[in-house]
């Protein structure tokens, strides 16, 4: 019987890997995050006419209000920067997090 981790009895508020590096997963589509053991964040992209269309973010909800998906979004651009990829922000949460961070604009297609 598997139990999610945070209703185990014993759980204790797990800690984030704070020195983890956000990769591309070509094959699922996604930008990830590793947070711990095999958890992980994702930020879900498509690709239209050569841009990476980010769609959706994925944080566990037990990482919640932990900085993790600011992290990944601020690995995704970089990566995205360092690949000389435009990004077309249709996730809700990439674009808030552009917004506070316009330093990225060279990345962002508007």
């Amino acid at each position: 019987m598997n139990i999610p981790y945070s209703d185990r009895p014993d759980a204790m508020s797990p800690t984030p890997n704070v020195h983890a590096e956000v990769v591309e997963n070509i094959r699922l589509r996604r930008f990830e995050l590793p947070i711990t053991g095999e958890i992980m964040a994702a930020a879900y992209y498509q690709v239209e006419s050569g841009k990476v269309v980010l769609v959706h973010t994925e944080v566990p909800s037990d990482f919640s209000g932990q900085g993790v998906a600011s992290r990944l979004a601020q690995g995704t651009f970089t990566l995205l920067r360092k690949t000389g990829r435009k990004a077309i922000l249709r996730c809700p949460f990439m674009s808030w997090f552009f917004e506070k961070h316009p330093d990225y604009a060279d990345v962002v297609d508007k």
